[in-house]
């Protein structure tokens, strides 16, 4: 299908620990199409951090394919995958990893200083990114002048501002308190209807709910792909 975004082909992942041979990914299959709202779930070890490594090229495969909007990046070196990374994916952590010295704002423009756009330009879409996450009004303030719930919509914005092809979250909840946690969900709906596709990882069934999809690993293979009836 020509919507298909993320094509993954038997990818599996080995890696030494000390004597040991760990089997994280052991032949996963899938495909992700533009404009899902997809929840990777699984238990600790279940292999979806893993997974989740390899769909933001942070990582490559022991053996397999991963095709990313067409293009095969477990191919790719280094160099090519940071390419890729910084051009296709916006990561959103559990830990909002912002300055604390530096404003909103200027958060939200790293991206794109270090893609070398121009001042203008950068503030113009840092601004229209923060606008999409409801905080127009909070351009100006420092990460201690904003609750848990604004950090983490700076962290989104931030995340938008290339407009990548794939919103990449993982435990984007984790440190927020329930209440706070749902207003970030609904951040979450209202750019999946703009059109933005979203892959969340999470361990909380309440929060990838949330999704249009869910699809859970166990022991390193998909152990179920459910999606949510219209």
């Amino acid at each position: 299908m020509t919507d298909t975004i993320i094509e993954v082909r038997n990818l599996t992942r080995e890696y030494q620990m000390g004597a040991e041979l760990v089997r994280a990914l052991r032949g996963v299959d899938m495909s992700i199409y533009r404009n899902e709202y997809v929840a990777i779930m699984g238990p600790s070890g279940s292999g979806k951090s893993t997974l989740m490594n390899m769909i933001g090229c942070l990582d490559t495969p022991t053996e397999g394919e991963y095709w990313l909007n067409g293009l095969e990046v477990s191919t790719m070196g280094d160099d090519a995958l940071a390419r890729v990374r910084n051009r296709e994916i916006g990561f959103v952590f559990q830990t909002f990893n912002l300055l604390p010295r530096a404003s909103a704002l200027h958060n939200v423009e790293l991206p794109l200083i270090y893609a070398g756009v121009s001042g203008r330009t950068r503030r113009e879409h840092a601004s229209g990114a923060l606008s999409r996450v409801g905080l127009s009004d909070r351009v100006d303030h420092r990460p201690n002048e904003l609750s848990g719930g604004q950090r983490q919509r700076v962290a989104i914005a931030r995340a938008l501002v290339n407009e990548p092809s794939i919103l990449l979250a993982d435990e984007p909840t984790g440190n927020l308190d329930s209440t706070t946690s749902e207003e970030i969900m609904t951040v979450f709906e209202e750019l999946h209807a703009q059109g933005q596709t979203i892959i969340m990882v999470t361990h909380e069934a309440d929060i990838a709910a949330h999704a249009h999809r869910v699809i859970t690993l166990r022991d390193g293979r998909v152990h179920s792909d459910t999606k949510k009836a219209a």
